[in-house]
């Protein structure tokens, strides 16, 4: 039961911290929280293959097994979230460049110029 407990905690709080930073108006928190939010979906897929310690991965003659299956969707899922985090970095650090700014949110028109028009 500790390490169900611990794993379902860790998720929890990788998830909450990563919404947090993602509701945050800059660009750096929002790539970061992006980054926790994938590990935390990284530990649930793992973790969705049972958690047991010292098992082999794959089914032979010992009476406990892990699944190999979560383990490589975790892997490619990694990959991925490196590709997306490297993409995600290039559109902001442009944003910043381009801008002088790295809010995250749209600037504010004014409709007040708009209507006297």
């Amino acid at each position: 039961m500790g390490l169900e407990l611990l794993v379902a905690s860790a998720i929890g709080i990788l998830t909450a911290a990563g919404m947090y930073l993602v509701l945050r108006l800059r660009t750096f928190p929002v790539i970061m929280g992006m980054s926790l939010l994938t590990y935390a979906v990284n530990v649930f897929l793992f973790a969705s293959g049972r958690l047991t310690v010292g098992a082999p991965p794959i089914l032979t003659e010992a009476m406990q097994y892990t699944d190999p299956l979560p383990q490589a969707l975790v892997l490619t899922a990694i990959v991925i979230s490196f590709g997306m985090t490297a993409v995600v970095v290039m559109i902001g650090l442009g944003a910043y460049l381009g801008g002088d700014d790295d809010k995250v949110n749209d600037p504010a028109t004014d409709t007040s110029a708009e209507e006297t028009s």
